[in-house]
């Protein structure tokens, strides 16, 4: 419940402060560009939004929500090393998320630290999403949830290099948005699919 409610806070947060900032679009612009409160002159940027704290809360509170979900899952995973890696690839997500919302892409002297979280954000919690696929394996985890968890993962990662390689050559085909987005919401997907999968299990224990 603690993942459904990060990943619907933060959608929910997200659309919210992009409807309110004038010609900013899904497909053509950075996530990022919705917590930036000033007007910045960066090209192909559409900053000035009214509603960024909205934007750099949600950033902020699906950090700290999937962190302490984390902590609940580690301890029901089975024994092993690969819990130990799951708990602290969800916590760098956990931390990247918070860093993102605090500081937002256009602060002055510090903007490497949001380029930094992002990192941490994307990485860390595509990571964590295919390791805990792996970790489950060993226990009896509902069908297909291993390789659900591994092919959303896979495509973050995809998603989050075809972004990089498209921006050094001069922007992605359909828009560094897509791209960008294709590397976060694999996240939020799995975080729906985990509640999935353990109703089903509940509903197959009669729970």
């Amino acid at each position: 419940m603690l993942w459904v409610l990060a990943s619907t806070w933060y959608l929910l947060s997200e659309a919210v402060t992009a409807l309110a900032l004038p010609g900013y679009s899904y497909a053509q612009h950075y996530i990022s560009d919705l917590g930036v409160p000033e007007t910045s002159a960066a090209a192909g940027a559409v900053t000035g939004s009214p509603l960024a704290a909205v934007m750099n809360l949600g950033l902020v509170h699906q950090g700290l929500l999937f962190s302490t979900g984390a902590v609940f899952a580690f301890r029901a995973m089975p024994a092993g090393r690969g819990r130990r890696a799951f708990l602290a690839l969800a916590l760098v997500h956990g931390a990247g998320s918070a860093l993102v919302g605090l500081v937002h892409s256009d602060a002055d002297h510090v903007a490497a630290l949001h380029g930094v979280g992002a990192a941490m954000a994307i990485v860390g919690g595509n990571l964590a999403v295919i390791t805990a696929g792996v970790v489950v394996r060993r226990s009896a985890p509902p069908r297909g949830f291993p390789v659900v968890s591994t092919v959303l993962g896979a495509a973050g990662l995809t998603s989050l290099v075809v972004l990089l390689v498209g921006s050094s050559a001069g922007g992605p085909l359909l828009g560094v948005g897509v791209w960008e987005r294709g590397a976060v919401y694999t996240i939020n997907a799995w975080e729906f699919a985990v509640a999935a999968a353990v109703l089903a299990t509940r509903g197959r224990a009669g729970e």
